[in-house]
C-alpha cells in the first residue's frame, strides 16, 4: 500500500481491490466511531460495493456502531422504477441499507419516478439545509469524469437537479438489466457535494485507468468534473493496482 498527497488529494494506492476495499471500509468505520450520527452520502457502482459489504460485516460484530448513522443517497435514475434492478434506490436496499439496518427515518434520497422531478430535486435541498452538511461523501469516478450526475459541461450546476445524461452515462453496467433507459438523472450539485467534509473516491479495475491518470495529472475542467475535486480540502482516493497502472511514477 502506499500513499501520496497530491496537492488536494490523497492518494491511497493498493494492490488488490479487496485491500482497497477494505482501506475504504477502515476509514468510513474511523468516521462512523468518531461520530456515530454521521451523515454517509453514498455512490452506486461496482467500485464500493465490496466496501459496503465489509460495513455489513462490521456491522455483524458490533451493530451498535451503525444505530445512529444516516444515509443520503447520492443521485438516481430518473424514470426507472425504485424497484428495478438498476435502479440506485435498488442497489443501496441490497448492499447498504437492509445490511446496515438503516430505518427509513435515517435515510432520504431522490423518487425516481416523482411526478415533479423539479420539486422533488427541491425537496433533497430543502432536506439538506435542514440536516446537513454531508459528513462523508462517497463518490465514484465517471468513465467520462462524472462526479454523480453531473456530466462534462460549459457550466456546472451547484445544487440538487434534473440531468441530462451522456451517452456514456446511459451505457452504465447497472443499467444491463434495467426494463427500461432512464429518460434523465437527479442527482446532488458540486456545491451540495463540496459541501461534504470528507471526499471517499474508490476507484477499482482497469476500466479506470486511463480516467484516473486524467484525474491526478491536476488539471481542473468542468469537462472533466471529477477534477474539481483537487479544490476540496480532504479528498481520498483509494485506488487498486489495475485502476492505477497507468499514472506516471
Amino acid at each position: 500500500m502506499t500513499t501520496k498527497q497530491q496537492r488536494g488529494i490523497v492518494l491511497s494506492g493498493h494492490s488488490t481491490a479487496e485491500e482497497m476495499s477494505r482501506a475504504a471500509a477502515d476509514f468510513l468505520i474511523s468516521e462512523l466511531r468518531r461520530k456515530p450520527g454521521l451523515l454517509l452520502c453514498t455512490a452506486t457502482g461496482a467500485s464500493p460495493t465490496r466496501t459496503y459489504e465489509l460495513l455489513a460485516e462490521e456491522r455483524a460484530r458490533n451493530a451498535a456502531l451503525f444505530q445512529r448513522l444516516r444515509i443520503l443517497k447520492l443521485d438516481e435514475w430518473g424514470g426507472l422504477a425504485m424497484n428495478d434492478p438498476g435502479s440506485c434506490e435498488s442497489y443501496l436496499q441490497q448492499h447498504l441499507l437492509g445490511p446496515l439496518g438503516v430505518s427509513k427515518d435515517r435515510y432520504t434520497g431522490f423518487q425516481s419516478q416523482s411526478s415533479d422531478p423539479e420539486a422533488d430535486c427541491a425537496r433533497i435541498r430543502n432536506w439538506l439545509n435542514a440536516n446537513g452538511p454531508v459528513d462523508v461523501c462517497v463518490l465514484g469516478l465517471g468513465i467520462n469524469g462524472h462526479l454523480a450526475m453531473n456530466e462534462p459541461a460549459d457550466a456546472l450546476k451547484p445544487f440538487a437537479h434534473v440531468a441530462q445524461l451522456a451517452q456514456t452515462t446511459l451505457a452504465h453496467s447497472m443499467l444491463a438489466q434495467s426494463a427500461r433507459k432512464p429518460s434523465y438523472g437527479l442527482t446532488l450539485g458540486l456545491t451540495d457535494i463540496f459541501d461534504a467534509k470528507k471526499i471517499v473516491l474508490p476507484v477499482s479495475g482497469p476500466q479506470k485507468s486511463e480516467q484516473l491518470a486524467r484525474l491526478m495529472n491536476g488539471e481542473i475542467s468542468t469537462q472533466f468534473p471529477a477534477s474539481l475535486l483537487w479544490l476540496h480540502p480532504a479528498v481520498t482516493c483509494f485506488c487498486d493496482g489495475d485502476a492505477a497502472s497507468k499514472l506516471r511514477q
